[in-house]
């Protein structure tokens, strides 16, 4: 079962990539910060994933930039594994192929521009709306590992949220926060703006009933969809579309006990494994 899930950290089709060369070369986190103990658990990677999702899709311009540009409507299952793998590129690849990820994309978003059906105009590359993505992404991923994982301090939540400033940059999300207390900020201020939707609505079908998981296992893909509900703050947890869709009674600790046991699997050639032997390859040599 765990096996399954942590399939989902290898990269998509087309998309294969060697993070364990070249030898020595330095990613954009640090290896002995936080950043790397969070993405190395598949489990707390998936429901951190989502939870930065319903976050992004609460705001008008970003639900728009988001559902009428991508495919996660058609294929969410190869959208959500696309995304997963720019995140470990950015974390664990080497530092060079992370910057020309980086580059692609955002030549791509450069390209996404619309209007919401509010009237309100967008485009992908928009500071305030980069600044928003990253921002959610930094706490989905480090609020379900402190949830479901392991206890992180207010200080490595800080780190945490630090460590992304070298990737958030290149995105361009300049104004991207660099601690805790400046992800509540900017949750407070962009608060009033958030609000739930059809199309929020359509995500949580689509995430309960997509074959992401192997239909025997598509039990283990709702109960990780509700635990990042779970973990939504306000006011977004309470929309409509996601009130009442959180854990039930019980099911926190199956969560907590899958992701802890998730934490013991060997990575054999995940990324996390393949970047360790890319640096420790490196220090033999000197």
């Amino acid at each position: 079962m765990l096996n399954v899930i942590r399939d989902l950290m290898r990269p998509p089709a087309g998309m294969a990539f060697d993070f364990s060369q070249p030898a020595g070369e330095a990613a954009l986190a640090p290896p002995d910060g936080i950043s790397w103990r969070v993405f190395a658990n598949p489990v707390s990677l998936f429901v951190g994933g989502v939870t930065a999702v319903l976050l992004e899709l609460a705001e008008p311009s970003v639900r728009s930039g988001v559902w009428d540009h991508s495919s996660f409507e058609r294929d969410p299952g190869t959208r959500l594994r696309r995304t997963g793998f720019a995140a470990m590129m950015t974390v664990y690849g080497p530092r060079s192929a992370a910057e020309q990820l980086i580059a692609r994309v955002v030549r791509v978003h450069g390209h996404v521009e619309g209007t919401t059906p509010d009237g309100v105009a967008y485009r992908a590359n928009d500071p305030r709306l980069l600044d928003w993505v990253h921002a959610t992404a930094g706490f989905g991923f480090t609020e379900a590992y402190h949830h479901y994982v392991q206890s992180l301090s207010a200080a490595e939540k800080d780190v945490a949220f630090a460590e992304t400033e070298a990737s958030a940059v290149l995105y361009g999300a300049t104004g991207a926060p660099r601690s805790w207390a400046a992800w509540e900020a900017l949750l407070a201020k962009t608060a009033p703006g958030l609000e739930g939707s059809d199309i929020l609505a359509d995500f949580m079908r689509i995430m309960a009933e997509a074959p992401i998981l192997p239909a025997p296992m598509r039990w283990l893909q709702r109960l990780l969809v509700r635990a990042a509900v779970q973990i939504t703050p306000e006011p977004v947890r309470s929309l409509p579309q996601l009130r009442g869709r959180g854990l039930r009674f019980g099911e926190a600790a199956l969560v907590r006990a899958l992701a802890r046991a998730a934490a013991l699997l060997p990575l054999h050639d995940a990324p996390p494994a393949q970047a360790a032997r890319r640096l420790a390859t490196f220090d033999r040599k000197k």
